[in-house]
This record gives C-alpha cells, structure tokens and sequence, in this order.
C-alpha cells in the first residue's frame, strides 16, 4: 500500500521515507523547469527575492500542455531531472525539500540532498495523462514569458511517486541495478 504524504514537506516525514517507498502526494506543489531554475538561479546569486518562499517547498520539473476544455492543465509529465543539476544544490540550501522529475542525479545533488535532508522523486515517464488526472488546480504565479516553463502553483491529490533518492543517502536506482547483479 502507498504511503500518504503531503505537501509542503516537515522533516519528520523526509526522515522517514525510504528509497524504493511508493507513495501518494497531495497538496501544493511548484513547478520549474529549466529556463525557470536558470532564472531563479541568478536571482539568487544576484541577491534578489525569488518568486516563492523554497521553505519545505516541493518542484515538480515539468511543462505542462496547455489544458482542453474542462481540464484544469494538459499533459503533465515529467521532464529528465538531470538538466537542474547545475541550480539544484542552491536551492536546496534555501529550503526546498522535494523535487519531481524522471532520471539520475548527480552526485553533488545527491550530497546536496543528503546534507539539507531533502528528497528526490520520480514520477514515471509516459504516465502525462495520468498525472494530469491529479492536478486539481493550477496558477501561474512567475516568469509568464516562459510559457509551458513559467513557474506554476499546482494543488495536487494523490499524485503517484516513487522515492529515488532519500535524505539518508540512498539511491533507488543504484540499489536496483545492485540487486540485478546479484541475480
């Protein structure tokens, strides 16, 4: 059975989830992908406020279709995770908690994560549709000019998630290809 968690994250949960665990997200989520993190990235180093408080904040790295009539958003599926390793390190230190996407992280992300006790989450790749099903209301909120990568404001319920990489240092990925080896 999934794990229920909800965003913004509290250490207590962080701490308690596990590499490998399945899970249910609900709550307020953002998203950023990479032009959105690239801006945020030199706001910061620029000393400017950024357009949201990171503080136990989850970023969902998605762009988002624009939504059908009666949908609240089009397809919204993740995008490879690999792309934000250069800003992610950063805004970990300045609170963000839980991030979205699909693929490997870095290793200096993976440290990074571990030092803040953060968390790493994969939705999976192909399930757009799907996701999109749990998205229950949306608002941009910064950087309209970017289009599908502007930084939204999503509510979500029950968005199906896997932890990839935990804030003890776990990797779901490379506990997977170890058991593969063993077999």
């Amino acid at each position: 059975m999934p794990i229920q968690i909800t965003a913004p994250l509290d250490l207590d949960t962080i701490e308690n989830l596990k590499a490998g665990d399945a899970l249910f997200l609900s709550g307020t989520i953002y998203t950023a992908r990479d032009a959105a993190h690239k801006r945020m990235y030199e706001s910061c180093l620029a000393g400017d406020v950024l357009p949201f408080d990171l503080t136990n904040q989850v970023i969902y790295y998605v762009g988002p279709t624009p939504a059908k009539d009666n949908q609240v958003i089009g397809s919204a599926g993740p995008t490879t995770s690999e792309r934000m390793d250069k800003y992610t390190p950063t805004l970990l230190d300045l609170g963000l908690k839980g991030m979205i996407g699909k693929g490997y992280r870095n290793e200096e992300v993976k440290r990074s994560i571990k030092i803040n006790k953060a968390v790493y989450f994969a939705a999976i790749g192909g399930s757009a549709a799907l996701i999109a099903q749990c998205i229950k209301h949306v608002e941009v909120i910064a950087y309209e000019d970017l289009g599908t990568e502007a930084i939204r404001k999503l509510e979500v319920e029950n968005m199906p998630l896997i932890v990839i990489n935990d804030a003890n240092g776990q990797d779901y990925y490379e506990i997977g290809v170890a058991a593969f080896k063993e077999a």
